[in-house]
């Protein structure tokens, strides 16, 4: 994943893009934080963000700060289409020669950002975080996330980060090539690494949210680990395999048994417990692998309708030349 950097000149536009859902409340305290710090930096900035369907208020929020400061920007979708692909989104409709993808729940330090900056300038056309902590963070969530990172970096030929945040900064080459990535089922940790451009890492420590409740429920973090190990790993399904093999060997000598059983011992079998222990066991592993496959199918499925990955019900301060997701 890490190449020799080339050092580069400041470009002249850094787009910084925002999903948002239903943050009505940390809009405010959001800008507040984060003029402070792209004022002093030698680079204009668009604020770009990416309404993921709210129904709080945050897009007429958005809308208000943009009367004193034309440097907001934002689409909004018709409804709520899911973190990745708003990422996605900002991905294609932000303009500048660099592009920081950040939370807007201020758990993304915006004092970071010169850091990140500082480090394209040196050649690094990927800037990834890694978290080091975060403030409450609950420890299931944080045994769950390190299985997840172990398992898809153990089977996986493309490795992912431990740890990283969606807190980065992409080049605009890397992004152009993103942009032609067409695939639904979205894990974009996964697709940055995949792509294979010079990149470092900058490690933070997350803050608490500022207001409001995370929207990242269990359900929608499950649903990112199944689309990050499904997406770049096929070792389940060669775990289907393995316990194909495995049952039919285990189910072989158990055969060999029952005939010994029966043409050289005096015993008589009745033969229910261990008959039904066969096929439990048996109509686990064809559930499981069914399973295993019919999770591949459905992101098979997804590809084949080519649905948009979003709809842009409205804009402010672009030119919304695409209202649907991905170009084709």
């Amino acid at each position: 994943m890490k190449k020799t950097p080339v050092p580069r000149k400041p470009a002249d536009t850094v787009s910084l893009a925002i999903p948002v859902y239903n943050e009505a409340e940390n809009i405010p305290l959001l800008l507040d934080r984060l003029r402070p710090v792209i004022d002093k930096l030698p680079y204009a900035f668009e604020i770009l963000f990416i309404d993921d369907g709210s129904s709080d208020g945050t897009y007429r929020g958005i809308k208000e700060a943009q009367k004193t400061d034309p440097r907001i920007k934002a689409i909004s979708f018709s409804r709520n289409f899911g973190h990745q692909a708003a990422l996605t989104a900002g991905l294609q409709y932000a303009s500048g020669d660099a592009v920081i993808t950040m939370d807007g729940d201020l758990q993304h330090p915006p004092s970071l950002i010169p850091v990140l900056l500082e480090k394209w300038r040196e050649g690094f056309q990927i800037v990834f975080t890694t978290r080091e902590s975060t403030v409450d963070e609950p420890f299931l969530k944080r045994l769950t996330s390190r299985l997840f990172y172990g398992i898809i970096n153990k089977f996986s030929d493309t490795p992912v980060q431990r740890y990283a945040a969606d807190f980065r900064l992409l080049d605009r080459a890397v992004v152009n090539s993103l942009n032609t990535l067409e695939e639904r089922d979205r894990f974009l940790r996964g697709l940055i690494g995949w792509l294979g451009y010079s990149a470092v890492g900058v490690p933070y420590k997350a803050d608490a949210r500022a207001a409001g409740t995370s929207k990242y429920t269990t359900r929608k973090m499950i649903k990112l680990a199944f689309d990050g190990i499904l997406s770049f790993s096929a070792a389940p399904l060669h775990l289907v395999t393995y316990l194909g093999i495995a049952s039919a060997f285990f189910s072989f000598l158990y055969g060999v048994y029952s005939l010994y059983v029966r043409f050289f011992t005096d015993t008589t079998i009745t033969g229910w417990t261990s008959t039904m222990i066969v096929i439990l066991f048996l109509g686990g592993v064809q559930l499981i692998s069914i399973g295993i496959l019919g999770e591949y199918l459905i992101r098979v499925y997804n590809e084949s309708k080519r649905r948009p990955l979003f709809i842009v019900r409205d804009s402010l301060g672009i030119e919304p030349s695409r209202k649907t997701g991905l170009k084709r």
